[in-house]
């Protein structure tokens, strides 16, 4: 069914409004604890959080839980792991609203899903939080907007095996990755400023997860300028392979269209569109297809690009008789023509690899979009929102090895693919470790202790009861590639 954008908006806001219709609202002043209130808290109550500073990881495992920060004369609530502390928010409660919160300054993660489904992020604002700033994982069904993010060593937005996922309007610079969509299904990347990242905005596959594809990704009014900081991931991870000066890339992503963008000052090229060869090694994985298919670029603005390659790019155009990187690449695979793809006003740009691309002729439709023309604002530019009409099922986890396997995608396999090194090491290794001592594992997931110099510390998993620790452990010792 065709709607308005706002109409979806309001259809989602609605959703959580009626959960709260009974709710109570619980305060928290400096001082007190944030987590205490949630203890007390019951599905669909609000907790307004005040001006101060908070050392704490905060827990949401309730549904419809709305956490709501408030700004007063410019001072916000503050959250700050001091560099000790992994994680400022954890959810896995389904219909989680968190806003207005100033987050600095943790080893993880500043706000994570962990498998939750229809949630709302908004207006916080991010800074030096570790691996990552927002990072649903295994998420249906959310919004991401409006915030601010800033010096994060992997992906400022992480959009992780999530589906129906909307990333609007929101600012980040100074990051490794600025909005990273990794094996994820129908999302919208919209009105975004992604700057001085090393990459600004990246959709692939990696490969050893449990979900082996990423497609329909609509990449859309974005500014993505400058992006040219110096790679500063984690050595051995997977985004410690972007090149630096990397716009919009797009490695084994299917069905992606980008178009109506601002790309300029990107060093090593406006957008390069490759196969998972890339930065990492896919052949692994039999089921994760390395292409890059279905690719559409259409109608943006790209200048001055490719001023100063680097690595490998910078090879590449040297076999190519140039110096200067490309404004659009198709390199490896994505240059065929079996893959499908098409360039609209393709004379408007310095491109290589692009020779066997169709022309885009028709406008973008696709069948999962919600589109609706935008007569409210005077324009007749189209719209369109991958949330869903009605919110998701809410995700139940239950305490059998099907919730185990729904706790190991919403938790574990953001940083462990099976065979493929990530920011923790693969399950392969981990099950060689361990062979079948279950308890062991589940042991080490509550407690860990840093083991290998190459890789980080493993945040501590304790809030996981004892007993799902003891199935996922067993989920994971037993999972084959």
């Amino acid at each position: 069914m065709k709607i308005k954008l706002s109409q979806a908006l309001s259809i989602f806001l609605l959703s959580l409004a009626s959960a709260m219709a009974q709710a109570a609202t619980l305060e928290v002043k400096e001082g007190e604890s944030i987590q205490a209130a949630l203890t007390k808290a019951k599905a669909g109550d609000t907790i307004k959080v005040y001006p101060g500073t908070y050392h704490e990881t905060v827990f949401v495992d309730k549904d419809d839980i709305s956490l709501i920060g408030v700004v007063e004369d410019g001072e916000w609530p503050h959250l700050d792991g001091e560099k000790i502390l992994n994680d400022a928010i954890l959810y896995s409660g389904n219909g989680f609203s968190v806003e207005w919160f100033k987050i600095t300054k943790y080893k993880g993660n500043a706000i994570m899903g962990q498998s939750g489904n229809n949630f709302s992020i908004r207006n916080n604002w991010v800074i030096d939080t570790g691996l990552y700033g927002i990072f649903p994982e295994f998420g249906h069904n959310g919004l991401i907007e409006n915030n601010i993010l800033s010096e994060i060593e992997d992906a400022a937005i992480y959009v992780g095996m999530s589906d129906y996922v909307d990333v609007r309007n929101n600012q980040v610079f100074d990051n490794v990755a600025g909005i990273e969509v990794e094996n994820s299904r129908h999302v919208l990347v919209e009105g975004n400023v992604a700057r001085n990242n090393t990459g600004g905005i990246l959709v692939f596959i990696t490969p050893g997860l449990p979900i082996k594809s990423s497609y329909d990704a609509v990449i859309r009014r974005n500014f993505v300028t400058n992006n040219n900081t110096p790679n500063f991931a984690i050595p051995g991870s997977l985004v410690a392979g972007i090149p630096s000066g990397t716009g919009i890339l797009v490695m084994s992503g299917d069905q992606v269209v980008i178009e109506d963008n601002i790309i300029t000052g990107n060093n090593t090229g406006g957008i390069i569109v490759t196969s998972g060869d890339f930065v990492t090694e896919v052949a692994s994985d039999k089921d994760s297809d390395p292409h890059s298919d279905n690719v559409e670029i259409r109608n943006n603005v790209m200048f001055d690009n490719g001023n100063d390659p680097d690595g490998e790019m910078k090879l590449l155009m040297l076999s190519k008789f140039s110096t200067k990187g490309p404004d659009i690449l198709a390199y490896q695979s994505a240059a065929d023509k079996e893959r499908g793809s098409c360039i609209s006003r393709r004379g408007a740009y310095r491109s290589y690899g692009l020779e066997e691309w169709a022309d885009c002729d028709a406008p973008t439709v696709r069948a999962a979009d919600a589109v609706a023309t935008a007569t409210d604002i005077g324009t007749s530019r189209q719209l369109t929102t991958k949330m869903l009409e009605a919110p998701a099922d809410p995700r139940v986890i239950t305490a059998d090895a099907g919730g185990a396997e729904v706790v190991y995608n919403g938790i574990c396999a953001g940083c462990h693919a099976y065979n493929v090194r990530l920011i923790g090491p693969p399950a392969l290794v981990i099950q060689a470790q361990y062979g079948d001592d279950v308890q062991a594992l589940a042991d080490y997931v509550a407690n860990p202790v840093k083991r290998r110099p190459d890789f980080p510390a493993m945040p501590p998993q304790g809030h996981v009861s004892e007993d799902m620790r003891l199935l996922v452990a067993e989920y994971m010792l037993g999972l084959e590639g």
